[in-house]
């Protein structure tokens, strides 16, 4: 008889628990974990709550509340627990110990998370110096007990004790965070290159920021298939999962009328991050902290979009990113019954990603944000600056050139950067 070898991943069956400590948003975060557990393959099969005003220092949980954890994994065949806060080395310890169980915190698991997603090189440098800068804390003598490394043969073991195995760990993991670190600041110089070069081009940036599996995505792609020459060369990762998209991705948008800018896609964001994680994130955010409008893509037919959107806030002003214009784009409107759409108000968007007059409202927004300032001028290039001509018909919008003997003479809608520019060669009457 032929053996049938499957190639079907086997889920692990986990618990998720966790202590309330007043939050006013507890109920919403427990949610929360039991999605990102199911977005690392995991099937969660029980949910354990307590109502802790602040963790036990020893297992974060009451002696009574372990004991339900053991017991329920028994019933249940759950081999892990995940738990609902990032725990100390010692409280880790110690829940393994009593429940016989693996014990993930959410730190963790959301690495683990960022690692399975990871796919650019700096990417997966920045997922790497997160798991080391949080594995430092929690290394501890290893069970063999080869506590020193002495120099120099057995002969001078009289001098002194050598470093630790533990101190050893730590110093090579610091030497590697710190390898990695100076991988990631040099790669980031071709990207500042590039961003000075859009600068000096005067070419806007629009950042699409929020929630994670808010939509940031599916609309990048339902923009470009709206203007993009060849959309399907240029569409980026979208499916309807935690931290599809962890790289940032950017594209150049070229509206009807000539108008330009790059729309870029960033990683999003989820309650709770790890601090570690946002640090090793802000070089692939530096796109959205350089932008000149941000778009806060809402799941709007979630109920917990306003929780959503206070934590987009917080994350945004934890890596520097503020004062920049924004506009709330509130998606998926077509998931919320007897909601009309597209509908704006203001700086707000109501709208469905996979709605064409949806997206041509945006396009609406954001024209009025980057390009409100525009003004008409007249100008008047010499013959032998060519190069400015071809600047005016590829960068502005052109409404009327004129050939004159002095010159070619160019009326266009420039932006103020553009303007500055081209003040010198700006027609008499308008100086």
């Amino acid at each position: 008889m032929t053996e049938q070898i499957s190639n079907e991943v086997t889920s692990e069956n986990v618990l998720i628990a966790g202590i309330s400590r007043q939050q006013a948003d507890f109920d919403y975060t427990m949610t929360e974990l039991g999605e990102l557990a199911k977005a690392d393959n995991y099937t969660v099969v029980g949910e354990v709550r307590q109502n802790l005003d602040r963790a036990v220092a020893a297992t974060y949980f009451g002696t009574g509340k372990v004991e339900e954890i053991r017991e329920l994994a028994n019933v249940r065949d759950a081999t892990t627990v995940v738990i609902n806060d990032e725990l100390s080395p010692s409280q880790l310890r110690n829940l393994e110990k009593q429940t016989k169980l693996h014990v993930i915190d959410r730190t963790q698991l959301i690495l683990d998370i960022f690692a399975d997603r990871a796919r650019s090189k700096a990417a997966k440098t920045q997922v790497e110096i997160a798991q080391l800068q949080y594995a430092l804390p929690r290394l501890h003598p290893s069970a063999n007990r080869l506590d020193q490394q002495v120099g120099g043969g057995a002969g001078f073991a009289t001098r002194g004790a050598g470093e630790t195995q533990l101190e050893l760990d730590r110093r090579v993991l610091n030497k590697r965070i710190s390898h990695l670190r100076q991988e990631l600041k040099e790669a980031s110089v071709g990207d500042q290159v590039r961003r000075a070069r859009r600068e000096d081009n005067a070419i806007p940036v629009v950042a699409l920021v929020g929630y994670t599996n808010a939509g940031k995505s599916t609309t990048m792609n339902g923009l470009l298939q709206l203007f993009a020459d060849r959309p399907e060369d240029k569409q980026v990762f979208e499916k309807d999962m935690l931290f599809a998209t962890l790289d940032t991705s950017v594209r150049q948008i070229t509206l009807p009328d000539n108008r330009k800018f790059l729309l870029s896609d960033t990683v999003g964001f989820v309650s709770k991050l790890p601090h570690n994680l946002i640090d090793s994130f802000k070089a692939t955010l530096a796109e959205a902290a350089n932008a000149d409008l941000l778009i806060q893509v809402v799941d709007y037919s979630d109920e917990n979009y306003p929780e959503m959107m206070a934590i987009t806030e917080k994350t945004l002003k934890e890596v520097g990113i503020k004062n920049i214009p924004m506009i709330e784009a509130y998606n998926k409107a077509d998931l919320r019954e007897g909601t009309r759409y597209p509908e704006v108000s203001g700086q707000r968007l109501i709208y469905s990603a996979r709605d064409k007059h949806s997206l041509q409202a945006l396009t609406q927004l954001i024209k009025a944000d980057l390009f409100g300032q525009d003004e008409e001028h007249t100008y008047l290039i010499p013959f032998d600056q060519g190069q400015l001509v071809n600047y005016l018909n590829q960068e502005t919008v052109v409404k009327a050139t004129d050939y004159t003997e002095n010159g070619t003479r160019i009326t266009a809608v420039v932006n103020p950067v553009q303007k500055g520019k081209l003040a010198k060669f700006a027609v008499k009457e308008e100086v």
